[in-house]
């Protein structure tokens, strides 16, 4: 199997682990090992993963971290390990920071048999930072993280080249934060600081209030110009007309129905298409529509249902989205780009299917 299918592998006993591993012991045995050894780790070789591992600290002696991942014969990742029924939010780790200053191993893991939580020493050498800078989630995860994971594979091991991603990925994360709490709200600061670039009058609080619409109003603007760019790379240049025209074609109503598929179904129909190219194919997420909502499934399958599109309301248009236990819940949109917030449960849906 290569890097994927073997994650694939830890992720489908990732979601049965969740149903019967009730302790740390079982959640080791069931998914920790197991995505050890998709790293490429010989389980059963002391040389390569050293299990209870013991390393000394201050006056605390014969403290033991879970695991030990060495190379060349030197510890290099420090494992900790909780229970698949514990969220990793609430976990205690002390341990981990303790070890980490005093082995000479750069990374650390926290796993619960699901989330898999990356430490390192980015902002002070030596010293663990208090939060992961990437986090792999077993059960909702994508190719692109799937990658970034293969950089932990002990064929490819190169601590250098992880502590530079580690870097990327922690400040890009930060940065993704925050952009997504001014694009809710801008704060104040951020109205200045845009405002001092487009307005000639002096900043004060009336003229801080006078321009925070505009400014909300353009950075919505600027996501739904960057969403139609991801249309336009999915389907071409050419998405709004060539593939409205081509679907609502293929969409076959009995005659005499009194069902009309919207332009606004289209659209939202090919927005779940670009969510779901991520995973498959986009010919294999189709559409049919109905009187009462617009369906949304794979291979054109009503048993594989992806979404339901509840546009036909005078006053609201909602998303049902549908779970891997085929439950349907709807969330109200106010406008189509507001799909793409759904994106990670559209993606977990299809990948369900494939």
């Amino acid at each position: 199997m290569d890097f994927s299918q073997r994650i694939q592998d830890v992720a489908n006993r990732s979601r049965q682990a969740s149903q019967i591993a009730l302790t740390e012991e079982a959640t080791k045995t069931s998914v920790v090992l197991p995505f050890l050894r998709a790293l490429g780790f010989d389980v059963f070789s002391l040389d390569e993963v050293v299990p209870e591992f013991i390393a000394d600290v201050g006056i605390k002696k014969g403290e033991k971290i879970d695991f030990a991942l060495k190379i060349g014969g030197k510890p290099a990742i420090l494992v900790e390990v909780k229970p698949i029924s514990m969220s990793l939010g609430n976990a205690q780790y002390s341990q981990l920071f303790r070890y980490f200053s005093t082995v000479e191993a750069r990374l650390a893991i926290l796993i619960n048999g699901r989330e898999i939580w990356f430490f390192s020493d980015i902002d002070e050498k030596n010293r663990m930072d208090k939060k992961p800078f990437f986090v792999f989630d077993l059960q909702n995860y994508d190719e692109r993280q799937v990658a970034e994971l293969a950089r932990f594979q002990k064929s490819n091991f190169d601590i250098e080249n992880i502590l530079e991603a580690a870097s990327n990925l922690k400040y890009v994360k930060a940065a993704a934060a925050e952009f997504s709490k001014q694009l809710a709200s801008p704060d104040d600061e951020f109205v200045r600081f845009i405002g001092r670039q487009i307005y000639d009058g002096t900043m004060t609080k009336a003229a801080v209030e006078m321009l925070r619409p505009a400014i909300q109003s353009a950075l919505d603007e600027v996501i739904r110009n960057r969403i139609q760019e991801r249309l336009n790379v999915t389907f071409g240049k050419d998405a709004h007309t060539q593939e409205a025209s081509e679907k609502v074609a293929s969409l076959e109503h009995p005659e005499g129905s009194d069902i009309v598929t919207t332009p606004d179904e289209i659209q939202a129909f090919m927005i779940v298409r670009a969510i779901g190219s991520k995973i498959a194919p986009v010919g294999r997420i189709t559409m049919r529509d109905a009187k009462s909502w617009c369906s949304i499934f794979m291979d054109d399958n009503n048993r594989k249902p992806i979404c339901r599109l509840y546009f036909n309301g005078k006053s609201s248009k909602s998303i049902g989205i549908f779970g891997s236990d085929k439950s349907e819940t709807k969330f109200q949109i106010d406008d189509l780009s507001e799909i793409f917030k759904y994106s990670e449960a559209i993606e977990d849906t299809v990948r369900g299917y494939v």
